[in-house]
């Protein structure tokens, strides 16, 4: 009998040497002078120097917004287009989107990548897209943890969560308290099914339609891999311009990230005793996508609003009097948005 080996066990040590060396780059180009340098150390560095010019503006009662997500099934679809350089985006925006709800600045990111068998290729495109998101949300990709497990994972699959932690000024924190009726709700777009769904994705298109992944839509002049791998938007550039304009976050009473359970239920969450929600079903186009896939499915008007965005990414609860000037602001981004409801006393 042979001697036994970690090799042989499923873990290569010099392909997972390999990977650690493709990363490095990925995670620098989302560094600012806050994140400190610490070679060959167990752990990720960020300077909380919030009264020196490091931060755009001063926090005189910080409070840290921690968030974590995954990306869910989606994965499955990335799996089979054999394209792994999105996924990161979406895991990025699904904590960082969460953040953006109680008013934070995202500071850093954290991953935790689980995968069958050390694959340094696939690696690097999966921490591509991570980094890619970092970017887009401005704030760094401090570290993380790649875990090969062969006796969890079939060949080729890997699971991913992200960690999250951003800052807010504890009187600019929004919780939805300041919710009154009078309110504006503002519904600000998707791009579209994002990271929510998909196993009620994967089950109409690949098992009950029947449709592989270079099935080209018509109706949406994409594949379909093409199209159920769009990425999950990131919204932290125009709330984080919000958020420094002078009462912005006063004009803001509360922020819901619609993702599973759709707009009512995630609204839902963030009302106050006492007030109500009435919303307009038609105040905003909902993309071609999400037709396509009811069509295909042939699903109940219900459970599309109880699973879907339905085109809505975020929805904002406002004051009424700063709405015009808060949708001029996302319209500055080319971020088309809504005025989709209002807020109401419990008993109307």
């Amino acid at each position: 009998m042979s001697k036994a080996t970690y090799k042989e066990a499923g873990v290569d040590l010099e392909a997972y040497r390999d990977a650690m060396a493709r990363l490095p780059q990925l995670m620098h180009r989302t560094h600012s002078p806050r994140v400190m340098k610490l070679e060959g150390g167990f752990a990720g560095l960020f300077r909380l120097d919030f009264d020196k010019p490091l931060f755009a503006r001063r926090y005189q009662d910080p409070v840290l917004v921690a968030c974590s997500d995954g990306v869910g099934t989606k994965l499955k679809v990335a799996q089979r287009c054999g394209r792994h350089d999105t996924v990161g985006i979406d895991l990025v925006a699904m904590c960082v989107n969460d953040a953006l709800c109680c008013g934070a600045e995202p500071l850093f990111f954290l991953d935790y990548v689980a995968m069958s068998r050390d694959d340094p290729p696939l690696l690097e495109q999966i921490v591509r897209g991570i980094s890619d998101g970092c970017v887009q949300a401005d704030c760094a990709l401090l570290g993380g943890e790649t875990a090969i497990m062969p006796d969890l994972y079939q060949p080729g699959e890997y699971d991913l969560a992200g960690f999250c932690v951003g800052v807010v000024e504890r009187t600019g924190l929004i919780d939805g308290r300041a919710i009154v009726p009078g309110d504006v709700v503002l519904g600000v777009a998707s791009s579209g099914l994002h990271s929510n769904g998909y196993s009620l994705v994967r089950q109409v298109v690949f098992e009950r339609a029947g449709l592989d992944v270079q099935t080209p839509i018509d109706v949406l002049g994409r594949t379909v891999g093409e199209v159920l791998l769009t990425p999950t938007r990131i919204y932290a550039r125009p709330f984080r311009k919000l958020f420094r304009r002078e009462g912005g976050s006063a004009a803001v009473h509360g922020i819901a990230h619609i993702t599973g359970g759709g707009l009512q239920e995630n609204l839902q969450r963030i009302l106050p005793p006492g007030v109500a929600l009435r919303l307009d079903t038609d105040a905003w186009p909902i993309p071609s996508v999400f037709g396509w896939l009811q069509q295909l499915g042939q699903i109940e008007d219900a459970e599309m609003a109880r699973v879907f965005n339905l085109g809505l990414g975020l929805a904002l609860v406002v004051a009424e009097d700063r709405a015009e000037e808060i949708q001029g602001l996302f319209g500055e981004f080319e971020l088309a948005n809504w005025r989709i409801g209002v807020i109401t006393s419990a008993a109307g």
